[in-house]
């Protein structure tokens, strides 16, 4: 019998070869200004913790249905979440969901972590993180700069259908079987969501996926 896996038929490891190139080179042409701390990197997902989440695989006694309380296993909490490169630390921040507006606040509260200092984020291409919302608020940053090398805030796109390459899914991941081992604390959804917030928020995370994925290899 042959093991299963899932595979993305949308994905292109082309792409997904040519993006991780372009983010490799980007990173290097400004690794100077990286590790001094005048260019600060961000690597952001975004993820949909639900109420149902906290069933998963755990111990127990094999002759005992181990039920978790839910009233609704569909209640949704959406997070922000970036991680710093250099520092490894991690920030959250919850929203009624993922739009254009709720990513402009996001990124502005990132920015209010260091004045003065300029941005780059490395993110899927998600709708709202290209949209005409974004665009225009990228466009109010950046448009007195007259090289890109200058821009207040920097977006680069990993390659789509290959969520693999973002390090803060590893997180997100951890996170939520966290949230799954200490179920008997999750009676409520805001305790859930306490949880989940617990161990990730200003949380230092320091795992091999981070420095050893091919995009970040470079500035390592």
């Amino acid at each position: 019998m042959e093991e299963v896996s899932k595979k993305n038929p949308k994905k292109d490891p082309e792409l997904v070869a040519t993006r991780t190139q372009e983010i490799k080179n980007w990173l290097d042409k400004h690794r100077e200004q990286i590790e001094k701390g005048e260019l600060i990197l961000y690597i952001i997902d975004e993820c949909h913790l639900l109420w149902g989440n906290i069933c998963g695989y755990v111990w127990g006694r094999t002759d005992k249905r181990i039920e978790v309380p839910i009233v609704n296993e569909k209640e949704k909490q959406t997070y922000f979440g970036a991680v710093n490169y250099q520092s490894q630390e991690f920030f959250l921040k919850a929203y009624p969901t993922a739009n254009g507006e709720h990513t402009i606040d996001f990124i502005n509260y990132l920015r209010a972590h260091h004045p003065n200092k300029r941005i780059a984020i490395i993110w899927d291409g998600a709708s709202y993180h290209k949209g005409k919302e974004f665009q225009a608020y990228l466009q109010s940053l950046n448009q007195d700069k007259t090289s890109s090398d200058s821009w207040l805030v920097t977006c680069l796109l990993f390659a789509p259908n290959a969520p693999e390459q973002n390090p803060v899914e590893d997180i997100w991941l951890q996170a939520k079987n966290f949230v799954r081992q200490f179920y008997c604390f999750g009676s409520t959804f805001a305790k859930v969501k306490r949880l989940f917030e617990l161990v990730t928020h200003r949380q230092v995370f320091n795992f091999p996926k981070l420095h050893k994925s091919a995009a970040f290899s470079q500035i390592i």
